[in-house]
């Protein structure tokens, strides 16, 4: 009896199912939920309970470029620039740089203790060079960990822009092996020009994004979500076909539009995100699937030993010499190091040189994927107790913002900020109108033991009130931090 597309798609909703009330149940254990999304794929193949048999390395291929162009896409929007400017050039470093060393480091070692090849070795150190933006983005922000020293800020940026500088490797290196008369100097100029093409691209994607959303003017709110996708699709491949970085692209330009007003920016952001998680759930899935465990057995040992070299000598290395023209501390680089994590895109990778038909891609392959799941389980799950070690945790000091879903073109304030009055505030006790709150401020509601009230100037604030602030100036919302007893940086 053959297997009909209704029976395919019983067995995926059954464990996208599965896979969401797992993540709930052991998420609060400190468990990642991508690694268990990955072991219910595992468990679903062909070796595990489910018996489900996938060997099709090229579909896991194309699911998982779809899945990380919306993964980008989702962090981009995310991306705040007044975060992000301090630290520019940090993690760019450590996104271009930082990768090329790690991958240099790596295939250096798997060249001495295995039997590849340098270029083999190279392209399974390029595989596994870059952090995985899932991973990194999930794990975060699931668990609100607060940082020092913008380190945040840092982490997400290079995840979400390191991707392009490893697909470039891995690409290169696999090239190269299939063409040895070729020279890896070729590839140099081609390395400039499908960056330079992609930020290019992603600039101006991202700005057409914003105009065609702002003025298309469509009747139905519902086609928006698919107006954007197409845009995001088409910001992928069209920059590919003109030799550019397409992951590039669709990062820059989500970045662009993130910090720009647009209608529906709300309800996007929020559809975005779902979006990304889906493709991240599919995507583990799937490559969980694609995994044969008896096959992985033969390799563990030496997966072990390269895959503690990759987190205790190979990243630490690449993030020192990175960050070495940053005043940062030990203990900032020393937490970048650790943040290192790997996820499904190296997974992804790594059918890159199995569809190529490159000799010893099925142990690459098997490699990578144990250096996945040693990386996410040593590290994702002790990211919160490594920063408290290093003294690197705080709580975050930054106050809520809550988005308008306002339908203007015009550049306005769709925020509110939620500021609370500190228990020794020299403002409580005080009526709004004996505060002489700065004119552009508007008090719209306070939150008082969760229960609301609505303000006029006789209101007297009391500690620990919640503050919803309008304004469109931030010099005035420093200024009411001021007033309630916050000290201003």
């Amino acid at each position: 009896m053959g297997v009909t597309f209704e029976d395919i798609l019983l067995a995926s909703s059954i464990l996208l199912f599965i896979s969401i009330l797992i993540s709930k149940s052991l998420g609060r254990f400190g468990v990642p939920a991508l690694i268990l999304f990955l072991g219910v794929g595992m468990l679903a193949g062909s070796e595990g309970l489910g018996k489900i048999h996938f060997n099709d390395p090229q579909t896991a291929q194309s699911l998982g470029t779809i899945a990380l162009t919306f993964i980008l896409f989702s962090g981009g929007l995310d991306t705040r620039w007044e975060s992000t400017k301090p630290i520019l050039w940090r993690g760019v470093l450590l996104a271009t740089v930082g990768v090329f060393i790690t991958a240099m480091a790596l295939g250096g070692f798997v060249y001495l203790v295995t039997d590849l090849t340098i270029l083999e070795s190279l392209l399974l150190g390029s595989i596994v060079s870059s952090t995985d933006a899932a991973a990194v983005f999930s794990i975060l922000r699931s668990k609100n960990i607060g940082l020092k020293n913008n380190l945040r800020p840092t982490l997400e940026l290079e995840s979400g822009s390191n991707d392009p500088m490893a697909y470039f490797l891995t690409v290169s290196f696999t090239f190269l092996i299939l063409n040895q008369e070729a020279s890896i100097w070729q590839l140099v100029p081609m390395f400039f020009m499908q960056m330079s093409i992609g930020a290019v691209a992603g600039i101006a994607m991202g700005r057409i994004m914003t105009w065609v959303i702002n003025r298309i003017q469509l009747e139905q709110e519902g086609l928006y979500p698919a107006l954007t996708m197409a845009m995001v699709i088409f910001a992928y491949a069209f920059t590919n076909a003109i030799n550019g970085n397409g992951f590039l692209a669709v990062y820059v330009s989500a970045v662009i539009l993130g910090n720009r007003n647009f209608i529906h920016k709300r309800s996007l952001t929020k559809f975005y995100d779902g979006v990304a998680w889906l493709m991240q759930i599919l995507m583990f899935l799937t490559l969980g699937l694609l995994v044969f465990p008896s096959h992985m057995v033969p390799v563990v040992g030496l997966g072990l030993l390269i895959s503690l070299f990759l987190i205790f000598v190979a990243r630490p290395l690449s993030v020192f010499l990175s960050m070495a023209f940053f005043r940062n501390t030990i203990q900032d680089k020393l937490y970048v190091s650790w943040v290192g994590l790997r996820g499904a895109v190296p997974i992804v990778f790594a059918t890159y040189p199995m569809l190529a038909g490159i000799e010893k891609s099925e142990m690459i392959f098997n490699i990578v994927f144990f250096i996945v799941l040693t990386s996410v389980m040593l590290q994702g799950t002790s990211l919160t107790t490594v920063a408290k070690w290093l003294n690197l945790s705080e709580k975050d000091k930054k106050h809520k913002k809550y988005q308008f879903d306002l339908e203007m073109e015009y550049d306005l304030k769709s925020e509110l900020t939620e500021i609370e009055v500190p228990a020794d505030s020299p403002a409580a006790g005080r009526t709004l109108v004996d505060l002489h709150f700065p004119k552009g401020v508007l008090i719209v509601l306070i939150n008082r033991n969760k229960k609301f009230v609505t303000p006029n100037g006789a209101t007297r604030l009391e500690p620990n009130d919640k503050l919803f602030v309008m304004t469109d100036n931030e010099e005035e919302l420093v200024r009411v931090n001021e007033m309630l007893g916050y000290e201003v940086e």
